[in-house]
């Protein structure tokens, strides 16, 4: 079950990644952008460690509150999360 979960983070991370910087190359274009809805729902399904780490090296959204206290109150929410489910599980 461990290993299902942590190949499910990996593949949610890479996907936020990626959208991360597909909307940070449209934004220069002025192509279609990514909904922030989007952003912020790939970060709450799993995607928050990655999506952050990758918005500060791009500097994407930084300027923005939702993104740079919103992602890591989605990390710090996520990571209790885990604390209380491993608990639960392990007595």
């Amino acid at each position: 079950m461990t290993s299902y979960i942590i190949l499910y983070l990996a593949v949610i991370n890479i996907i936020s990644v990626f959208v991360t910087i597909l909307d940070k190359h449209n934004a220069k274009k002025k192509k279609q952008r990514v909904p922030e809805l989007t952003l912020l729902l790939l970060s709450a399904i799993g995607g928050s460690v990655g999506m952050y780490i990758t918005m500060r090296i791009i500097r994407h959204k930084t300027r923005k509150p939702k993104f740079m206290v919103g992602i890591p109150m989605i990390i710090i929410l996520q990571a209790a999360l885990c604390v209380f489910l491993w608990r639960f599980v392990n007595g």
